[in-house]
């Protein structure tokens, strides 16, 4: 195939709609290593103490919809990422699942009660620690399965790029939630790595995780990246992820 024909492809991929936190496209183009825990088998071990539940970054409502025949009739969750809204909205209200429109780096208190939650959870959202302590009720758990910042950092450098939020770590998010008057349960840390089949689906990847990606990106400007990239024989990238499970004092 051409050059002018695989960009011709990429420019396609690179089109095609993303909603939710979705990734069944990319079945059979995209494996991903797992840490040692699982956050589903954490969770669904917190559930049955729990009479109220938070899920901080819902996506779509995707993964909450997972747990929904073990969830407490007091669920809610937030999101704010503009066009994942709608989406978790739809899902969620059909299930009782109240959804709240909100985006911590727009407001840094949350719209919550003091007191309001038995389990707050949380995937790969950001958060202030003292604010999910703040609507923590007595003995409250907080889990929360967090990207480090310095995920991905070989594929940033593809385009030129370090990451930007190298104190998203286990060491300062378990510090802060400690501050905050949390007990840390557990707290691990992993590094794994990630594989595309092809360019292909690297550029579907980077169209629904644009973060991951310079915000000028698209296929025509960084054509010669990923002409190069096409010639390696593994698209591998590495992953970095850390888990805290913290109970309020």
């Amino acid at each position: 195939m051409t050059d002018e024909a695989l960009i011709a492809q990429w420019r396609a991929e690179a089109e095609k709609p993303f909603s939710g936190w979705d990734f069944s496209y990319l079945s059979g183009h995209y494996q991903q290593e797992q840490p040692p825990w699982s956050y589903d088998v954490l969770v669904r071990a917190l559930l049955p103490a729990a009479d109220s539940v938070l899920d901080l970054g819902t996506g779509g409502g995707e993964k909450l919809l997972e747990f929904k025949h073990v969830l407490p009739a007091n669920t809610q969750a937030t999101e704010g990422y503009a066009p994942n809204v709608l989406v978790a909205r739809a899902n969620l209200e059909p299930h009782g699942i109240r959804l709240t429109d909100y985006n911590i780096e727009l407001e840094p208190r949350m719209p919550f009660d003091d007191a309001s939650f038995d389990l707050v959870i949380d995937r790969h959202e950001s958060f202030d620690a003292f604010e999910v302590a703040r609507i923590l009720k007595p003995n409250g758990v907080f889990l929360t399965q967090q990207v480090d910042g310095r995920d991905s950092a070989d594929m940033l450098a593809l385009f030129g790029r370090e990451p930007d939020h190298l104190h998203v770590n286990l060491k300062t998010c378990g510090s802060e939630a400690e501050s905050a008057g949390l007990t840390l349960e557990r707290a691990e840390d992993w590094a794994g790595k990630m594989t595309f089949t092809d360019v292909s689906a690297f550029i579907y990847y980077l169209h629904a995780v644009p973060w991951n990606a310079p915000d000028d990106f698209n296929v025509e400007r960084y054509a010669q990246q990923l002409l190069q990239l096409h010639q390696q024989p593994s698209l591998s990238f590495t992953m970095r992820r850390f888990m805290i499970q913290a109970r309020k004092n």
